[in-house]
């Protein structure tokens, strides 16, 4: 019998998380199926989120961004004019 040894470059990183709290645990999974992915693509994709060097992670940064964008409409923006927008085109 011949065994097949796949290449170096084949190999995929791996790791294992031990003693999760429950808590945590439990809100990964809650999280997974809201957004209909395994237990491993959400908490890479968490990860990926929080480490990723476009995503801020400090809420002053956030909030500034916020005001940036807001800052680029000619007049201001309501809560109505938002919904109005998301509604546009829906049944």
């Amino acid at each position: 019998m011949t065994t097949i040894t796949p290449p170096l470059w084949f190999h995929v990183p791996s790791i294992t998380l031990k003693n999760i709290p429950r808590t945590l645990h439990a809100e990964l999974k809650r999280r997974a199926r809201a957004r209909h992915r395994s237990l491993n693509k959400e908490a890479i994709a968490t990860l990926q989120a929080v480490l990723s060097p476009n995503s801020p992670s400090d809420l002053e940064t956030i909030v500034q961004q916020a005001r940036d964008t807001r800052n680029l409409f000619e007049r201001p923006v309501s809560v109505r004019d938002i919904a109005s927008w998301k509604n546009s085109g829906r049944p």
